[in-house]
């Protein structure tokens, strides 16, 4: 009993910190499925935003994921049983982390595809001026003779 207190007590505490985005009307009356709600916000993306969890977002579909995440959970539902439904309704991208299968291997691979891309262009391109430094820098056998023609009248 006195942990569940404790437990309450610091909710309570921590509670205006974590607040964000989050209305009061949205907040629920069970401290323990307020942190849980809040927990699964955290991991969910924001559609309109894009790198922002639902729980700091602003956005109206925002307000209502949150809403959702927790009318699903006074239903009842466990945590993942309330991420498989996102994700099943919404896809794989409303995970801010989503699993590395098949489907999800274009968000995990595009970074480091681009990443790749771009150092290869870099390379190429050094590599490239490199070559054509090397081609203006040789003469012709005539060039080289009126080079060293000129070089002997300048000498003393």
């Amino acid at each position: 009993m006195r942990a569940l207190l404790r437990y309450i007590l610091v909710a309570l505490l921590l509670m205006p910190l974590a607040a964000r985005a989050v209305e009061p009307s949205e907040i629920l009356a069970d401290p323990r499925l307020e942190l849980r709600a809040r927990a699964l916000s955290a991991n969910l993306r924001c559609l309109v935003c894009q790198n922002q969890s639902i729980d700091d977002s602003n956005a109206p579909l925002a307000k209502d994921l949150r809403v959702i995440v927790r009318e699903r959970l006074t239903a009842g539902d466990t945590d993942s049983q309330v991420m498989d439904y996102l994700v099943a309704r919404y896809g794989d991208f409303i995970l801010l982390s989503p699993p590395l299968k098949a489907g999800t291997i274009l968000l995990w691979g595009a970074p480091f595809a681009v990443l790749l891309l771009g150092a290869g262009f870099v390379f190429w391109n050094a590599r490239r001026r490199t070559t054509a430094s090397v081609a203006a820098v040789a003469l012709s056998p005539e060039e080289k003779a009126k080079l060293s023609a000129i070089l002997d009248k300048k000498s003393p």
